[in-house]
């Protein structure tokens, strides 16, 4: 198994920016792909961005294409979510997700989650 904690979460200002990371233990991280995910309060839960456990591929929800930035450091066996011009609607508990020898795409099975990091844009 695989172990997620999220980290980076907290208040901002809309326009703003944070960076969540993914850290991982146990199996090798270089073998799983990484999904983010959020939910809002009274909403459903929703992709936002995935990465390929090669790290090739990545994909990003259209809510966030052009702000949000995913990237994985190996050696640190960290997946980051670099969130830039942040919004009040991408308010939400962010957590990241693992899936072993996956592409990271949005239907992708995720079988390991943290437990989530709260981000809050305030207008």
């Amino acid at each position: 198994q695989v172990q997620l904690v999220e980290s980076g979460g907290g208040l901002v200002q809309a326009g703003g920016s944070l960076r969540l990371s993914c850290a991982a233990s146990g199996r090798t991280f270089s073998n799983y792909a990484v999904g983010w995910f959020r939910q809002a309060s009274g909403k459903e839960r929703e992709f936002v961005s995935g990465i390929s456990w090669i790290g090739g591929s990545k994909y990003y929800a259209d809510s966030v294409k052009g702000r949000f930035t995913i990237s994985r450091d190996i050696a640190k066996s960290t997946v980051y979510l670099q969130m830039n011009s942040l919004k009040p609607e991408d308010t939400a508990e962010y957590y990241c997700a693992a899936d072993f020898r996956g592409n990271g795409h949005p239907t992708s099975r995720f079988n390991y989650w943290g437990q989530g990091a709260q981000v809050t844009v305030s207008s």
